[in-house]
Formats: C-alpha cells, sequence, structure tokens
C-alpha cells in the first residue's frame, strides 16, 4: 500500500504542480479548480489508508482553499501562488521516499507543515468572506484533525462536469490517466527487464536460423529433382537394350521410391516455411512487446520542468512560459533518464541566454512573456527531442570574439569559419559566453554535458540559430538502446559491428590516395587530412592490406575524425546489443556484443574508445605505414617514466634507463606522475611506494583501473622488503616488486626488459 501510496502522491502533486501555474498564467476556468480539489482530495484519501495524518491535513487544506478560491471565480494572488507550490514542494516528498522512509518524514517535515497551515489558514480567511455561511465552519473544519465532509465544488457546480467524466486540462490529462491505472502498475526490476529482453532477442535471432535451413533443403530438393531425372533418362534407356524384365522392375521401382521421397521432401518443406513464418512473426511480436515495458511517455521524463522554468524565470525578474508537445511519444526507459539532466540544462540556458527581459522584448516588438517549446516526436526510426526559444537567438559575430578571446583560435581563422562551424564552439567544455560566473551559468559545461550525453547514445545534435529570433536545438537519437543499427564490416575473417549513427562516411580508395607524412598515413577528403589506421592493428590482429582498393570506415566528428581500413563491408544489420559480462571488465575498444542473423557472435566497436586511441598512437607515432605484405612501424624508443620524491633516486633512474636507449621522463609523487600518464603515452611506469600527496599504491590503483591506461604496465619499488608489502603492491596491479635495498642496476633493466622488451 505503501508503495501505491507513492506512486499516487508522484501523480497528485504534477498535477497540482501543473494545474497552479496554469493559475498563475491566468488561465481560470472551473474546470481548472475541479482539477485541483479533485487532485488534492485523491491525494488526501490515499495518505489516510496509509495513516499519512499529516499529509491528509495538508491535503484538506489544499482542497478547501480551492474551494474557496474557485467560489470566487478569480486566481489567487501570487503570494498565495507560491505558497500553494512551496506545500506541494512538501508533499513532492513523498513521491522521492522510500517506504522504509515515509513514517519519519512526517516527523522531519512538522515544522514546515505547520507554518504552511498557519499560513494558508490566514489566506483562507480572507478569502471567504466573514459573513459567508459556511466561512465558520470551513474554517473550523480546515484545521482540525476530523475529516472534513467530502468533496466540495464551488458554486455554479452545474457548470462543471460530473465526477465520471471529469474535466481535464491538456497538461494535466496523461497525470490523471496515469493515476487512474496506478493499480494495475507491476513492480520489476531493471535488470531482470533487461534480462528478459536479451532472451527474447535471442529468441528471434534463433528464430531466422529457419530461413537459411529451409532454403538448404530446397536446394536438396532441387538435387533430389535432378536425380529423378537422370535416373527416369535411365530407365527409359533400358528399356531400350537387352535387360532383364526383372532389372526394368527395380529402375522403374527406385524411381517410384524416389519420386515419393521428392512429394514427401516437398510437402515438409512447405510445412517447415508456414513454422519459419509464424515462428519469425511470432518472436518478432514477442520481442517488441518485451521493448515496449521498457518504453514510458516522454511526459514521465519531463514532469518537473514546467515549475523549473517558472521558477527560474521569476528568480531572473523575465516572464518566460513552457509548452511541452509530444508527452506521449515512447521513448526508452534508459534513455529517458539519461535526458533529463541534459534537457534541463537546455532549458535553463533557453531561459537564461535565451529569453529577454519583459521591457527587452517590448522594445523588439514581442510579446513580453517569452516562450520556450519541448517536442519529442518520432521521425525515420529516431527519436527527435527539440528544445526551441522564441529569445535573441545567438550573436554569431559577439560568438566568434568570445572563441578568440577565450583563445580557442586565432582571429584569421575565427573569420573563416562558417556559422554552423561557429555554433560547435557551444558544445565545447568549458566555453561560455557570458563573461561572468553566476549561480545559473557562465562555466561553460551545460552545453557539454548535452553533447557527451548525446554522443554515447549514438545519436547527433542539430543547430538553428536565427538572431534576434530564437534558438533551436535538435537532439537525434535512437529510439532504443537495446537496439542498433550497424554496419557490419570483416577484419582478419572476424565479423565487426560499427554503429551507424557514428560513420561520417564509407569510402572506396585507390592505394594511391594513401599519402605519407612524418610517418603517418592520411588521405584527403572533403578538404580535411584524414589519419589512416587499419582496422587489423586496432584491433591486435596480424595486419596485412586488402587485395585492390581500400574499403575505409570515416568515424567521429569533423575535428577528431579518422579513417579505419578494414577487409571488407558486409552490409547493414539491425543487431540486438547483448552487454558483455562483467567480469570481463573494459575490453579495449569494445562495447557490446550481438548475434547476426545466422546466430554468430559479432563484436560491436566503442567508436569514442577506439578513435581516443587511435588519436593516442598516433600522436606517439605508434602506427605505422600500410604495405601489402604487411605494417611498416614507424621506429619509436620505448618510454618510461620514472616516479620517486627523491631527486638523487630519480635522477639515477633515469640516467641508468636513458644509458641503456629507452626514453625516459620523471615525476616528483602519484599526482604529478598520473597527471604525466594521463596525458602522454608510457610504455612502462616505475614508481617509489611511499610518497607525499599520493602514494605508488594508489597510482598503481587509478591506472590500472582506467580503461585507456589499464594495460600501462607499473613496477613497484620499495625499501620495504617484507613479503606483505611485495603482496600488498601486486594485489594493487603491479606487474613487478623491487625492494631499493637488494636491486642493483642490472636488476632494474632486466625487470624493465622483462616487462617491456628491448627500447627498440
Amino acid at each position: 500500500m505503501l508503495d501505491l501510496f507513492r506512486a499516487e502522491a508522484e501523480t497528485q502533486t504534477a498535477i497540482l504542480t501543473a494545474g497552479l501555474i496554469e493559475l498563475e498564467r491566468g488561465s481560470v476556468s472551473a474546470q481548472t479548480f475541479e482539477v485541483l480539489m479533485r487532485a488534492a482530495h485523491s491525494l488526501k484519501g490515499a495518505a489516510r489508508i496509509v495513516n499519512l495524518q499529516p499529509a491528509a491535513e495538508m491535503a484538506h487544506a489544499l482542497e478547501d482553499f480551492f474551494a474557496a478560491a474557485g467560489r470566487g471565480g478569480s486566481a489567487p494572488p501570487q503570494a498565495d501562488i507560491d505558497l500553494l507550490l512551496s506545500g506541494v514542494d512538501i508533499l513532492s516528498q513523498l513521491g522521492k521516499r522510500g517506504e522504509e522512509d515515509l513514517p519519519a518524514w512526517a516527523t522531519e517535515s512538522a515544522p514546515e507543515i505547520g507554518s504552511f497551515l498557519r499560513q494558508l489558514r490566514a489566506r483562507l480567511s480572507l478569502a471567504v468572506r466573514p459573513d459567508s455561511p459556511d466561512a465558520t465552519g470551513r474554517a473550523a473544519s480546515l484545521f482540525t484533525d476530523q475529516p472534513a465532509g467530502g468533496f466540495h465544488k464551488p458554486e455554479g457546480a452545474a457548470a462543471l462536469s460530473s465526477p465520471t467524466t471529469p474535466a481535464r486540462l491538456p497538461a494535466q490529462e496523461h497525470a490523471l490517466r496515469r493515476a487512474e491505472s496506478v493499480e494495475r502498475v507491476v513492480r520489476l526490476a531493471p535488470e531482470n527487464l533487461n534480462r528478459l529482453l536479451g532472451l527474447a532477442g535471442e529468441a528471434l535471432v534463433e528464430s531466422r536460423w529457419l530461413r537459411p535451413f529451409s532454403d538448404s533443403l530446397q536446394q536438396l530438393k532441387g538435387h533430389q529433382a535432378e536425380l529423378v531425372s537422370q535416373l527416369a533418362n535411365l530407365n527409359q534407356a533400358l528399356s531400350q537394350e537387352a535387360f532383364s524384365e526383372h532389372s526394368r522392375a527395380r529402375c522403374a521401382n527406385a524411381l517410384r521410391q524416389l519420386g515419393n521421397c521428392q512429394r514427401f521432401l516437398g510437402e515438409k518443406v512447405q510445412e517447415l516455411d508456414l513454422f519459419d513464418r509464424r515462428s519469425s512473426h511470432l518472436s518478432q511480436r514477442l520481442y517488441l512487446e518485451v521493448l515496449r515495458t521498457r518504453m514510458r511517455p516522454f511526459s514521465d521524463g519531463v514532469r518537473r520542468f514546467p515549475r523549473m522554468v517558472r521558477d527560474l524565470a521569476r528568480s531572473l525578474e523575465k516572464q518566460v512560459k513552457l509548452e511541452i508537445s509530444g508527452e506521449t511519444t515512447q521513448v526508452d526507459r534508459d534513455i529517458l533518464e539519461r535526458l533529463e539532466t541534459p534537457l534541463a540544462h537546455l532549458l535553463r540556458n533557453a531561459v537564461d541566454h535565451g529569453c529577454e527581459t519583459p521591457a527587452q522584448r517590448t522594445q523588439a516588438g514581442k510579446p513580453a512573456e517569452g516562450t520556450v517549446s519541448l517536442e519529442a516526436r518520432h521521425s525515420a526510426g529516431m527519436l527527435l527531442v527539440t528544445v526551441e526559444d522564441d529569445g535573441a537567438g545567438v550573436n554569431l559575430e559577439h560568438l566568434r570574439s568570445a572563441i578568440v578571446r577565450k583563445r580557442f583560435a586565432t582571429e584569421s581563422l575565427a573569420q573563416k569559419f562558417t556559422d554552423s562551424e561557429l555554433l560547435e564552439f557551444l558544445f565545447l567544455p568549458g566555453f561560455s559566453l557570458k563573461d561572468n560566473v553566476t549561480e545559473l551559468s557562465g562555466r561553460g559545461f551545460g552545453l557539454d554535458i548535452v553533447h557527451n550525453m548525446v554522443r554515447n547514445v549514438r545519436g547527433g545534435i542539430r543547430l538553428g540559430n536565427e538572431p534576434g529570433r530564437g534558438l533551436r536545438i535538435q537532439l537525434q537519437l535512437p529510439l532504443t538502446l537495446s537496439v542498433v543499427r550497424a554496419l557490419l564490416v570483416q577484419v582478419a575473417g572476424e565479423p565487426y559491428a560499427i554503429p551507424l549513427g557514428q560513420i561520417s562516411r564509407t569510402l572506396t580508395l585507390p592505394r594511391s590516395s594513401l599519402q605519407t607524412l612524418e610517418g603517418r598515413q592520411y588521405f584527403r577528403f572533403a578538404d580535411q587530412q584524414i589519419g589512416a589506421v587499419s582496422a587489423r592493428q586496432a584491433l591486435g590482429a596480424p595486419v596485412l592490406a586488402p587485395e585492390g582498393d581500400l574499403p575505409v570506415v570515416v568515424l567521429g566528428e569533423r575535428a577528431t575524425r579518422c579513417g579505419l581500413i578494414v577487409d571488407r563491408f558486409l552490409g547493414e544489420s539491425e543487431l540486438v546489443v547483448q552487454q558483455l559480462d562483467p567480469r570481463l571488465g573494459k575490453v579495449k575498444n569494445i562495447s557490446a556484443a550481438a548475434f547476426m542473423e545466422d546466430g554468430a557472435p559479432v563484436l560491436i566497436i566503442d567508436v569514442e574508445d577506439l578513435t581516443h586511441w587511435i588519436e593516442t598512437m598516433l600522436a606517439a607515432g605508434r602506427f605505422g605505414t600500410l604495405r601489402r605484405d604487411g605494417l611498416t612501424p614507424s621506429v619509436r624508443p620505448k618510454r618510461i617514466l620514472a616516479v620517486d620524491d627523491s631527486l638523487t633516486v630519480r635522477e639515477m633512474e633515469r640516467q641508468l634507463l636513458a644509458g641503456r636507449g629507452y626514453e625516459t621522463d620523471v615525476a616528483a609523487d602519484g599526482i604529478e606522475a598520473w597527471n604525466a600518464v594521463r596525458s602522454g603515452i608510457y610504455d612502462l611506469v616505475i614508481t617509489d611506494v611511499d610518497m607525499p600527496r599520493m602514494d605508488g599504491i594508489e597510482l598503481t590503483n587509478r591506472i590500472k583501473k582506467d580503461p585507456h591506461l589499464g594495460s600501462v604496465p607499473v613496477l613497484l619499488i620499495s625499501y620495504k622488503d617484507r613479503n606483505q608489502d611485495r603482496i600488498c603492491g601486486l594485489e594493487a596491479g603491479a606487474d613487478a616488486y623491487l625492494a631499493k635495498g637488494a636491486f642493483q642496476d642490472r636488476d632494474l633493466i632486466q625487470a624493465v626488459v622483462n616487462l617491456i622488451g628491448e627500447p627498440g
């Protein structure tokens, strides 16, 4: 019951918030007050059922206030709206509390509840005329522990809808439908739902195995028909030769038997085809139904935004309304959860940066009240979420100046940027058009959060800017994270999948298009030099160039594009994503797996991880040039980072390693080393254990847990030679452990050679 009450509280407080915002905007009608009274009345009854008397008292007080205000036929003053919203905020905490925390809520909220009831009693005494016949009774019943007698209706109740067919405002229609279906909700853990979806996906893949099997039987049927024809010709030839009657009879009998087999096989193939169609259809329906259980209406994720926009606009002394459309659009549960924070940033930006003050809007010939619209819809197999405002838009010249002032580009380069290229700077981390940092904005990380979320779910962003008229930001997202449309490629005889949303282009390049500059291969595409990397080398396979022209997949965005040379394109496919076993940890350059239509497994490439790794390797000169007989590696000495808080020790290590031919850098403590290892490329880290700020154990832990650095060997060196110290270091992830008091120069060099080989 408490769980049902939490769902009820969440729904009814959303209705109350939406209704109060409608009143604040001047949308006053008998239907508005009836919806508010009905929500408060429902919440009051639900609170009494679970014995939360303070919540019941608050809901009863709200109900009576709405009844009194409804009789007056006018919207409450702004101060009353603020007070009522503060009361709804207290009640909204009920939907966020766990079942075991609900009883404690009454005790914690007692001071707030008491203050709210006292203020509301004072407001109500002004709202009800002293000479009203029911003034005394209503004021008395408002703050007693006794139930207040039934459902109150304002005067003129004949104009209201009957309780069986309540009037509904657009903002509350979906919430009311949700309230009516609360008792039909079934609790299901996300992990169970994901497993169920995975099994449904496997069933769908397995059902597709029947089609190629049926095709093979059709081939068998064809071979059988050919055999029948040859046997018939043989039987005819025997009839013209001097063979015995017995031989001809046996041949004719074999021909009949073979004809019977052919007819039987034909019947079974037809039955198999019928079963194949039914099985595929049923599996598809099963998968879609399970997939629908992951879908939620868009309104579930945007309930708090009207209130957020209203409060934000008031704090900035602006008048802004939020219009939400597409509330019933179905969105994947995971995507809806990830959308909440990015949408909050976009809406805050629209109010803070986009919409002007009433005076500025009036001067520009616009209505004093600005409008921010939030829309969700499906289009071409994608979910489109659009945030648009009718504010001032982005001043491109101001943006260009900010790019130069913040040193993101030189003056001459900034002048060459197109409008779309200028707008892309808005999504860079740390970039903001505001010069001063406020509580709301100015740090430049809001749109970066939006960009990262969209990139992580394999989506895209489109910007539309009209200076003086507003800015439009459209997020293009996949309908679900459970299914991915991917390009299948072959690398070293194995299939791999690359999500289509993260592919810029696929090309077939002549070998002559590849050029070499400073040991790196590249080709020209769209007036840009793009680095070319063999997918075989990126995925750890033996490197051989494909015969003939080179199939290339262009990955990444304009500033970070790279060309991945694969062996062959296999085509597009829709794959059901299967997460890798968590015991494997983060597999380098791989995000997940799937089954192809023939049941064969395929690995899905983590494009972000891959492009980051390629960038790092290219910067370090670790990629060679591709030849027909393999890869010509670029020659670079192996690089080591030596970490010790003693200047003498680390200088000794540097000279010793450099004399052997290793390129060696040094760091004075763990923090300095951690910054260095993240920004550079190292083949080995040699670190002391006892150091200030961050010791060697913590440094080793961080390196081994980082998805991009986990493969870097770590050699721990310490004065402590106890067995427990050695075990502690190895448990932290170190690849080797040396005691300073025992090792000599040759011991250190031998340990380094054992871990990473000779310098070349």
